[in-house]
């Protein structure tokens, strides 16, 4: 009995805990989206597996982006891959590695925002960490967010991962290219993407190419 006792009460402090989690995470996203306001830059929250095109989603985005002052937060459990590469395209840039956090939340990207001359921005895009699941319950305080997925990842991502893709803004089907030699119908994963969220943008994409950048710019509202 004692056993039952315990291992109920420890449910209940794990629900606390994590309604206490959440809810200063929405305390600081507000925070975060205070800021953009105030500094007037739009920011984005781009979310999606590893390998689905989110870091070349935002250089291909930068690049059209011309005459305006682009920055970016590359999060990751370490290393500073993506951050080079936003570098390299002459993004202000700065890494964030979470370690054993497989997502950003806003305590994280208040901080990296101290490293950007955030002041001097037009537009933030903020890679999260690769991941369909745990950046569900964490909104960083960005106006939209942009969920990417690969055909290289299957057509059943959509069944398999619903509620990201129920709450997202828009997503973005990348590597069309490559369906027909993964054996990927397109269609299905547009079906399932309309039963979670019928309201919805779904935008298909061959970002290496280029191919969609401009319907994605077009669905943010960038110029």
């Amino acid at each position: 009995m004692d056993a039952e006792v315990k291992s109920t009460m420890h449910k209940v402090c794990d629900v606390d805990m994590e309604k206490n989690i959440l809810e200063e995470n929405e305390r600081l996203a507000k925070k975060n989206a205070e800021l953009f306001k105030k500094d007037g830059v739009r920011a984005f929250n781009i979310l999606g597996a590893i390998g689905s095109g989110k870091t070349t989603v935002i250089e291909q985005i930068s690049e059209r982006l011309d005459g305006k002052k682009v920055g970016a937060i590359a999060g990751d459990l370490t290393g500073e891959d993506d951050h080079l590469r936003f570098k390299a395209k002459g993004l202000d840039s700065v890494a964030i590695n979470t370690g054993k956090d497989c997502h950003l939340d806003a305590h994280y990207v208040s901080h990296a925002l101290e490293d950007i001359s955030i002041e001097e921005l037009d537009y933030l895009f903020i890679e999260n960490v690769g991941n369909l699941i745990c950046p569900v319950d964490f909104p960083l305080g960005t106006e939209q967010e942009v969920v990417i997925i690969s055909v290289t990842e299957g057509d059943d991502m959509i069944r398999k991962h619903p509620l990201i893709f129920s709450q997202s803004d828009i997503t973005v089907v990348n590597k069309v290219d490559l369906a027909d030699m993964m054996d990927v119908d397109i269609s299905v994963i547009e079906d399932d993407f309309k039963k979670v969220n019928p309201h919805g943008t779904l935008i298909k994409m061959n970002a290496k190419k280029g191919e969609g950048i401009e319907d994605l710019m077009s669905e943010l509202g960038l110029p």
